[in-house]
């Protein structure tokens, strides 16, 4: 700025020269006399141009200082203010209100539902028809947790409530409530890990164990309306119970999961919540991967240990350990990865039991073992048909315990199911499902149209 003001002395010097132009012959005085009046005018300019620079720095000083205090001020303030002048109202200096403050960019939401819990709702209906009554039937040699076949008409079946949301960076917690003919109960409610290192995650609750390949999924998300054979009877159709599990994913080109879960041993074919109240142990290992551009695979190996104390299964009652191992192969098929048109999803289960102890004051010690086999194809969009096959056997029974509950009578139970489904869309679906039922000594015919639709977000289930 102060360039400036010289170059307009300078040409105020100028114009004056110009003046004096004609009077060629000024004397030495006359020139001295200009000199002054140009030293004097630079000196008056740049003294002007000093002032107003000052002025301008202390003017904005005083702005950013009422910006600051504006900023501070908290609406109750306002308010008071507010207040105060209309009681005693006084005359007031107009100056321009200071800009608001920037409202900061809204952030990106952190998960499913933002902090806000992510609710569905799962309805699943059923008409059923049995040529026997349902409400008696068994399969000889096993003892039978609860899961009995379903009623005669129509049913609600199944339906659920979900409700899950993150808790804060460390957790997510997640809380199903099942209504089953008219009861209602926590199928699963738990709190789980997010940001464990080294690949681990951990989980606390009530929930699903992750061993076999269908016992953690929920019973929408089945290629049947009903479990195979082997989980219905070994597992009463699913197992779950309250305690605490942690899975290792171990870091690998292909999928290799490890995991290790302690229950309370409420559930079958725990019961009683022996050891203190914690009755049942479990582990597994899961690993898979794409065969190729078109298919991939799943296959695991699990073991639970339960133990019992006085567990009643319809008046029979049971002390003592039951072992499960179970080993699953998966196979998963759709052209060129797009499973929208065509797919093909096979799996197979083989399962070994081993029980020791007591059964109504005799001691036994005998195995059993099961297997199912079933495949569900897609042929075109939003239609599917399957099959499926299932089998068990037992050991002979000690002689006290002839025609009791474990008494197979010489008896397979097997298990043969095909059923046809048509999708709406990845939110509802209806199917058809028949059953050539010989669980029991006297074989029944069983078919079941079901519905099952989904309301609002809903989590994927795994592979």
């Amino acid at each position: 700025m102060r360039h400036s003001s010289i170059t307009v002395g300078a040409v105020a010097a100028g114009l004056l020269l110009g003046t004096a132009a004609p009077a060629l012959a000024a004397s030495d005085e006359d020139l001295s006399t200009i000199r002054a009046e140009i030293k004097e005018m630079r000196a008056d300019y740049v003294h002007k141009i000093d002032s107003l620079e000052k002025r301008l720095r202390v003017a904005e000083a005083e702005a950013k200082a009422a910006k600051a205090a504006a900023a501070k001020r908290t609406p109750a303030t306002a308010a008071t203010t507010t207040a105060a002048t209309t009681v005693e109202p006084a005359p007031v200096v107009l100056a321009a209100a200071p800009p608001p403050p920037q409202a900061a960019a809204p952030r990106a939401p952190a998960g499913p539902g933002a902090f806000n819990p992510a609710i569905s709702v799962i309805l699943n209906g059923s008409l059923s028809s049995f040529e026997h009554d349902p409400s008696v039937a068994r399969v000889p040699g096993f003892a039978l947790g609860d899961a009995g076949l379903a009623d005669r008409g129509f049913s609600l079946g199944e339906s659920e409530i979900a409700i899950t949301a993150n808790v804060d960076h460390e957790f997510l917690a997640n809380l199903i409530v099942t209504i089953n003919h008219d009861q209602i109960a926590v199928e699963e409610g738990y709190i789980q890990t997010t940001a464990l290192p080294g690949g681990f995650t951990a989980r606390a609750g009530r929930f699903f164990s992750g061993i076999g390949y269908l016992n953690e999924k929920h019973a929408h998300a089945w290629d049947f309306e009903d479990a195979p054979l082997p989980y219905r009877v070994l597992l009463a159709n699913q197992y779950g119970d309250d305690g605490v599990q942690v899975r290792w994913l171990a870091p690998t080109d292909f999928f290799l999961e490890f995991g290790a879960e302690a229950f309370r041993g409420d559930a079958f074919p725990a019961g009683g919540a022996a050891n203190e109240g914690v009755g049942t142990m479990t582990g597994y290992v899961h690993s898979g991967g794409d065969i190729d551009d078109s298919s991939s695979f799943l296959a695991g190996l699990s073991y639970l240990r339960s133990k019992a104390d006085k567990r009643d299964t319809g008046g029979d009652m049971f002390t003592g350990t039951d072992d499960l191992g179970i080993a699953s192969l998966v196979f998963k098929w759709a052209p060129g990865g797009n499973p929208t048109v065509t797919n093909l999803i096979a799996n197979a289960e083989y399962f070994f039991g081993h029980e020791q102890g007591d059964f109504n004051g005799v001691p036994v010690d005998y195995n059993r073992t099961g297997f199912y086999v079933q495949g569900a194809y897609q042929f075109m969009p939003q239609w599917r048909i399957g099959v499926r096959y299932a089998e068990l056997q037992t050991a002979n029974v000690p002689i006290a315990l002839v025609g009791s509950t474990l008494d197979d009578f010489g008896h397979s139970p097997q298990a043969t199911t095909a059923m046809l489904e048509y999708d709406t869309s990845e939110f509802g679906r209806f199917r058809l499902q028949y059953t050539y039922d010989e669980a029991d000594l006297r074989p029944n015919n069983e078919f079941v149209a079901q519905y099952t639709v989904s309301i609002g977000p809903h989590g994927a289930h795994n592979f």
